[in-house]
């Protein structure tokens, strides 16, 4: 559904002069607008980008003004924006609920599709509106338009016997196909990247559930065959051939440290970002010896979506020999790994095992990780909020190996100290608890008859209580503080075989709403059902 927003025709300043603009123009304009207090809008490329390509918006007349993005105050249209944003969030419950019933309405319409006679749950079949591209970290295109998408830009792809969704009066898909190959329904190409963008099954429907068990089961494969692979790139790193001993030592660092392979890329077109196979000299240091620790790499550089990876880990004799052989006679902008590239380490993969991958040795580690340390970190003493603790600690590990990061969350301070006033607020509680207890004991030792015991027992279990309510507060706040910068949902959701996490619940009698949400739980539906609490990864 392509729906095209309704804009109030705004007034911008030009050079201390209001200006209306042009539909086009303005619309751009918004854009920037509404973005006037992030960040991105601080940044020369951002700048330089938008205002190139807000001037091929514009007519001639408003060219001529506007010269320079310096002199334009974008601050009033900001503000209106603002206030609309706050009158949504001051909406009546009713309006809210007209607005959730139409949203409803759009879902049923445009929401579901029928495949092998069955009624499947569409991801999200909302085109994304214009805007302007943020990228992730220092992105060459950031600021460039992301142009409206037109019918004519979509294809669609069903069944010969299916009734397709009608284009808009007077316009046309750019095609209709029936390639049953796939398991997209819609694609289009963005203008930024040249990217193809698809719209899917939702995660909870039967054919991504066979996709995603496939996954874990060839990571399960890899399994039975590590040691061997293992074994053999040991063995490589004495080869005579540099090539494949460039190969053995990616390798090892794509099993030890779960790098990504890292793609080819053209220069300029993306952030500067590499994986193990495109690692520069500049990307590691070598030290002999580092905090007590022999042969040390330190690597320091940007991975996927620029999130930096840096790390310092004590590798074997031989790796570090052959990294120092790698490194000489090179430039800092040198590849590291000159002999090889990803399809040539894929081929040797496949070669290994039918289907192994880069993400596969991922999985592979951060599953096995997953099941070591629950069951290393879980005590069976322990109530429901402290096994939850330390199945978050495992997941940590996990998240931590896959580099998986974020920024604290911008209310992480707030919500720290609500959760501290808490904290003090049942520790008051607890004292006069404890106090109302021993009053209680006095009173029942000089009474010494039924109804003061009673009381007695009644006080305890209200101090008992009291305790578990703290200890789950107290749980929380340790959980919060740990995993601030640490993005635990990326490996639950991609890396970590949700029949693992399952079975542990079900060993533990712990809810699995306690590990995983309702959306989470539609996608695992396939190992909840399958798995028991005996299951080994």
């Amino acid at each position: 559904m392509v729906k095209r927003k309704q804009r109030k025709n705004q007034r911008r300043s030009g050079n201390g002069k209001q200006m209306k603009l042009s539909p086009e123009a303005e619309e751009v304009a918004t854009f920037f607008a509404k973005m006037l207090d992030h960040e991105y809008t601080t940044k020369d490329i951002f700048r330089k980008n938008f205002f190139k390509d807000w001037r091929k918006e514009m007519t001639g007349e408003e060219k001529a003004i506007i010269t320079d993005l310096k002199k334009c105050n974008f601050v009033e249209m900001s503000d209106y924006f603002k206030a609309q944003s706050e009158a949504r969030k001051a909406m009546t419950k009713e309006e809210k609920l007209k607005i959730k019933e139409e949203n409803e309405r759009v879902l049923q319409e445009y929401g579901f599709c029928i495949m092998d006679n069955h009624k499947e749950r569409i991801a999200n079949f909302r085109i994304e509106p214009p805007g302007l591209f943020r990228g992730r970290g220092d992105h060459p295109k950031m600021g460039m338009l992301k142009r409206r998408i037109r019918p004519q830009d979509i294809i669609i792809n069903c069944s010969k016997d299916s009734k397709h969704p009608e284009p808009p009066p007077g316009t046309k898909w750019k095609e209709v196909r029936h390639d049953n190959k796939v398991t997209w329904l819609v694609s289009w190409t963005e203008n930024i990247q040249g990217s193809i963008k698809y719209i899917m099954l939702n995660p909870s429907s039967r054919i991504k559930g066979e996709k995603d068990w496939q996954k874990y089961e060839t990571a399960r494969r890899l399994k039975k065959c590590v040691d061997n692979i293992r074994n053999q790139y040991r063995e490589d790193w004495k080869s005579k051939e540099m090539r494949i001993r460039q190969r053995a030592v990616a390798l090892y660092f794509i099993d030890k440290l779960a790098l990504r392979a890292g793609n080819e890329k053209e220069e300029g077109e993306t952030a500067d970002t590499v994986g193990c196979c495109s690692l520069r000299v500049e990307h590691i240091k070598l030290h002999p010896e580092s905090d007590g620790q022999e042969y040390v790499v330190e690597f320091d550089f940007l991975g996927k979506d620029s999130i930096r990876y840096y790390n310092k880990v004590p590798v074997e004799k031989r790796v570090f020999k052959n990294l120092q052989l790698f490194m000489e006679n090179k430039e800092p902008d040198d590849d590291l790994f000159d002999r090889l590239n990803t399809s040539i380490l894929n081929k040797h993969l496949q070669e290994l095992m039918d289907g192994l991958t880069a993400k596969v040795f991922r999985t592979y580690n951060a599953s096995i990780t997953l099941q070591q340390q629950l069951k290393q970190l879980t005590n069976s003493e322990e109530n429901i909020p402290a096994k939850i603790l330390s199945y978050n600690r495992a997941n940590r590990a996990v998240a931590i190996l896959c580099n998986h990061q974020r920024a604290p969350p911008k209310t992480f301070e707030k919500s720290m100290q609500n959760l501290q006033t808490k904290i003090d607020a049942k520790r008051d509680q607890l004292s006069d608890a404890k106090r109302e207890l021993k009053s209680a004991k006095a009173d029942a030792k000089v009474r010494k008859d039924e109804k003061s015991k009673k009381a007695v027992e009644t006080k305890k279990k209200a101090v008992q209580r009291i305790e578990e309510q703290l200890m789950k507060l107290e749980v929380q706040a340790t959980d919060r503080e740990e995993n601030k910068q640490i993005a635990l949902g990326t490996s639950k959701l991609n890396y970590l075989d949700p029949r693992i996490s399952v079975a542990w619940c079900k060993k533990w009698g712990i809810p699995v709403e306690k590990i995983y949400n309702k959306t989470q739980r539609e996608k695992f539906a396939w190992a909840i059902d399958m798995a028991d609490e005996d299951f080994e990864f």
